[in-house]
């Protein structure tokens, strides 16, 4: 580990109320975001383009699989980072290495023969995967555990991700319409300028993210047993032959997963179909095998019971995060198909909205919120709520977006539906991302064991990673009719309403896992809380006025206020029962 994570930045309060370092990663993270969600924009939409229109020709069902294994990889492969710059290059230098990585994949995508299609993805992953985890471990190093400002940081870093993102559509999506590779080009403009702007801010990163041969005390760099480093092998080799067994049998356990044209090799007498190995198979094995990685570096770190805890809240958070983002990560692929064949985009007699700027919608609202939630954590303080009861109010949000996105769904029988439930959908799905994805990047850094910051990131990461691949599986069974969709986005809408109440259910159990770090005797890192400070009338406040946000919404879509009445019902009751949970835990005394 770095000197950083011992001794976190305290100087000064230079941007916006934080540390200084936070606009150079704020800014590096805003132009890596801007080419990534630049080139997520016209991602499917190329694929699934006509040969005669400059795309690939490709059906939904394959496009939405290897969009759905291409975001997954991007989010995957900061477990492997996090794990490399924990180890030996430090999260610093690993988020260089990744910056110009990426922009080399961009720029491989902006040629049209398939082998640099291919080779530019491979390059965004592997570059992300350097890139993603690292900066957000250096965001963590800025601020002491026990910071008050470390949640709003996070809300603000996350600004700065959305800032890019709401600005990629309109550059990479405009040019795409006269030619997709300028598009690609585009997004490796972006991050080339995000590169040479984190070279230039290093002066204000000065002792964080530096590699573990600076440690100040030199027992903490991790050192690799033999048998650590056999177990690790062992895994591979595990891993890779998983995939070959799993793909050779899949075909003949689910048929339909099998294409005319697949290509199929013989490996060690076994008839391995590799479309079905890249496409269904690769992915979920390799993200367990990222999983039982993280399990057995755990042991080699020799970790104490409360760390072994806190990472037993990190895996629930993990669960629950995977279901979120298994519902919010089909924005660039059935929502933007939705966006693209199913909603009336015509503005005037001779303009239509480009489906590439819907994906433009959600990070101006995040831009616009994001802010404000910020606000809302630190007005809150002591007394806000715990990241579990984020988690609820997120998933549930997000769900009630899907919600009415079913219900618009059911009115394709008179023609296509106006943009703007597509609107309300990603304000629905912003509220729940505010709740849940900075949220999850502090708690991160927060519960982590010291040893494994980066590599505990990868593990919220690697959330992002399974609930895209599922929502890309989930996306190839979107089809342009009523019923099916009722049923596809209805489905998704009740997965993240269950799983929102489930952990609302289970709180009380995971909070058994809170410890209280040596270090730290007054105040708790864990999600339980400490004594009230701040007076209730502001949390109860907060969830009033959720009650109203979702009451509004509702009386927006149908302009009744019956209608909007019965839409607040169930939202109202989870939202107080929350205040109400929430209270209780802040107003018990300490019992030390």
């Amino acid at each position: 580990m770095s000197v950083a994570v011992d001794q976190p930045s305290e100087g000064g309060r230079e941007f916006f109320g934080h540390p200084r370092g936070l606009s150079t990663l704020f800014m590096t993270e805003m132009w890596e975001r801007l080419s990534y969600y630049g080139m997520r924009a016209i991602l499917l939409l190329y694929m699934t383009a006509k040969l005669s229109e400059g795309g690939l020709g490709w059906d939904v069902r394959s496009s939405a699989a290897i969009y759905g294994l291409y975001t997954s990889s991007v989010w995957f492969l900061p477990l492997i980072g996090g794990w490399i710059a924990d180890r030996f290059i430090g999260a610093r230098r690993a988020t260089l290495i990744g910056g110009v990585i990426i922009t080399l994949g961009h720029f491989l995508l902006a040629f049209p023969p398939i082998p640099f299609f291919y080779a530019g993805l491979i390059f965004v992953s592997v570059g992300t995967g350097f890139l993603k985890s690292n900066i957000s471990k250096m965001v963590g190093d800025l601020y002491t555990k026990d910071d008050d400002r470390r949640d709003a940081g996070f809300s603000i870093f996350y600004m700065g991700i959305n800032t890019g993102a709401l600005f990629a559509p309109f550059v990479c999506g405009t040019l795409a319409v006269y030619n997709w590779h300028w598009g690609f080009a585009a997004a490796g403009v972006g991050m080339l300028l995000g590169v040479i702007q984190y070279v230039f801010g290093f002066k204000h990163l000065q002792g964080i993210g530096e590699p573990p041969v600076v440690a100040v005390i030199s027992q903490d760099a991790p050192k690799e047993s033999p048998a650590y480093i056999i177990q690790m092998v062992v895994l591979i080799v595990a891993t890779v032959l998983a995939i070959i067994v799993l793909s050779s049998f899949a075909g003949s356990v689910f048929p339909s997963l099998i294409g005319k044209d697949d290509t199929v090799v013989n490996v060690f007498g076994l008839v391995c179909n590799v479309s079905v190995a890249i496409k269904f198979v690769l992915m979920p094995v390799v993200l367990v095998a990222g999983l039982i990685a993280v399990f057995l570096t755990g042991l080699q770190d020799k970790l104490t019971t409360d760390d072994w805890k806190r990472i037993g809240i990190i895996l629930v958070l993990f669960v629950f995060a995977t279901v979120f983002w298994m519902g919010y990560e089909q924005a660039g692929s059935s929502l933007n198909l939705f966006a693209e064949q199913m909603t009336n985009r015509q503005i005037t007699a001779t303009w239509e909205f480009p489906t590439a700027w819907f994906q433009s919608v959600s990070p101006f609202f995040i831009v616009t919120f994001a802010p404000i939630f910020a606000w809302i954590w630190i007005a809150l303080g002591k007394r806000q709520p715990s990241e579990e009861l984020k988690f609820v109010i997120g998933l549930i949000l997000t769900g009630l977006g899907y919600v009415i996105l079913a219900y618009a769904s059911s009115l394709l029988g008179g023609g296509k539906v106006s943009l703007w439930w597509l609107v309300v959908v990603y304000l629905l799905h912003t509220w729940g991302e505010l709740c849940i994805s900075p949220v999850g990047l502090s708690a991160m850094t927060k519960l982590a064991p010291g040893k494994m910051v980066s590599l505990m990131l990868g593990v919220w990461f690697l959330s992002i990673s399974m609930g895209s691949y599922i929502g890309g599986l989930v996306a190839g069974n979107f089809e342009p009719n009523e019923t099916t969709l009722v049923g596809l986005f209805g489905k998704v809408a009740a997965v993240l309403i269950v799983a929102g109440l489930v952990l609302l259910a289970i709180t009380p159990l995971v909070r058994k896992l809170v410890v209280r770090p040596a270090e730290e005797p007054i105040e708790r890192v864990s999600i339980e809380g400490v004594a009230v400070e701040a007076p209730p009338h502001k949390g109860r406040a907060i969830f009033l006025g959720l009650t109203v946000a979702v009451f509004v919404v509702g009386l927006l879509l149908q302009g009744s206020i019956p209608y909007a009445i019965g839409f607040t019902i169930i939202p109202g009751i989870i939202f107080y029962v929350i205040y109400r949970l929430m209270n209780r835990s802040k107003r018990k005394p300490d019992a030390e």
